[in-house]
């Protein structure tokens, strides 16, 4: 038997706070088109205003009340660049909606009814003003939600497209033991401090005896901790830069059992030995993660592609009436996972209930 759909988006409630509020957005005025679909301020209010809270909640107390006006790149303020990212993602929504026969997508019955109840539920728990301030509407929230729950079928779908075969040999890992002799330590109130150039020395001298005992065939493990170092474990291929981009340099060029000299960085000395030149666990992860970014490269070459194709229409006069310096948004926590931004589809849960019965 199938699950119901449990959609996460909006299962937290906004607190809005009004500064100097914002009435004077047209709530039926185009905030975007994409071809011949168009996009209303209502539903590009909501969404901004959610993405505000995400980051008033998260970030308010580290960035203060001038947080909007901050700069985050060169040219663009945080204001700006939320904006921005809301934007092209609710292009890129409508882009998915438009597309979404091509791909055999469609909401079920289900999915529809679980979509309205939350946009109801929404509605109920919160103020009329609050609402206002957002323009939170049921039928806002409903729309939005369709939406979003629409990308993340076509996304699936589009996912579901990629190139799932990835060989031994591209995604072989390797892995180190490694012995680290720091150039730091750490005192009573958890301060770090860098050591005398006297103790630094001592430090790097350790290290090179502990090369000279592990070359004369002592345990690497003991005799590292016999000489003051710290004995991790890492596993790496030629791109990784743990523990350090000149420690993987080193021992990708080594054989099983053999161990890199001294290589003295910033932080201090490392000494490592290759255990492995094929681990398997860490292979099969990297195998996994390559399938996940093809995943990944592949929807948004797609929907770049879509993008580049349509005509898409901003219009500015309405974005730039959504003012988050006029209006503060936060989040109010209303279920066990208050932040989530996911719609999770029919698919999706029964999917879910059957690995679950798997394990």
């Amino acid at each position: 038997m199938k699950k119901k759909a449990v959609i996460l988006f909006l299962s937290a409630m906004l607190a809005a706070g009004s500064l100097t509020g914002c009435g004077s957005l047209d709530e039926n005025a185009v905030a975007v088109s994409v071809n011949d679909k168009e996009l209303t301020a209502d539903v590009a209010n909501f969404y901004a205003r959610y993405m505000q809270a995400q980051y008033e909640t998260y970030y308010g107390a580290y960035m203060g009340d001038d947080m909007w006006n901050t700069e985050a790149e060169e040219g663009e303020t945080y204001e700006e660049s939320v904006k921005n990212t809301a934007k092209e993602s609710l292009e890129v929504m409508l882009l998915c909606e438009e597309h979404m026969d091509d791909y055999e997508v469609s909401l079920s019955d289900g999915e529809k009814e679980e979509i309205a109840k939350l946009a109801k539920e929404f509605d109920e728990d919160n103020s009329l003003d609050d609402k206002e301030k957002i323009s939170g509407s049921a039928e806002t929230a409903e729309r939005l939600l369709t939406l979003i729950a629409i990308q993340g079928k076509v996304q699936e779908a589009i996912e579901a497209g990629a190139d799932t075969e990835v060989s031994d040999e591209e995604a072989a890992q390797k892995a180190m033991q490694y012995a680290y002799f720091t150039y730091t330590t750490t005192d009573d109130s958890g301060a770090v401090q860098d050591l005398s150039d006297e103790e630094k020395e001592e430090a790097k001298a350790n290290a090179e005896a502990f090369v000279k005992d592990v070359k004369d065939g002592a345990d690497f493990e003991k005799s590292a901790k016999e000489h003051g170092g710290d004995v991790s474990e890492a596993t790496f291929d030629a791109e990784s830069n743990v523990p350090s981009e000149e420690v993987v340099a080193a021992a990708d060029q080594l054989k099983k059992g053999e161990n890199t000299d001294v290589i003295e960085t910033d932080a201090g000395c490392y000494v490592a030995k290759v255990t492995s030149l094929l681990d398997k666990d860490a292979t099969k992860d990297k195998k996994e993660e390559i399938v996940e970014e093809r995943k990944a490269q592949l929807y948004q070459d797609t929907c770049e592609g879509w993008r580049e194709e349509a005509d898409i229409k901003e219009h500015d006069s309405v974005w730039k009436k959504i003012d988050f310096n006029d209006l503060s948004v936060t989040i109010k926590q209303s279920s066990e996972e208050p932040y989530a931004d996911a719609v999770q589809t029919d698919d999706q849960a029964e999917a879910q209930e059957s690995a679950q019965e798997t394990e």
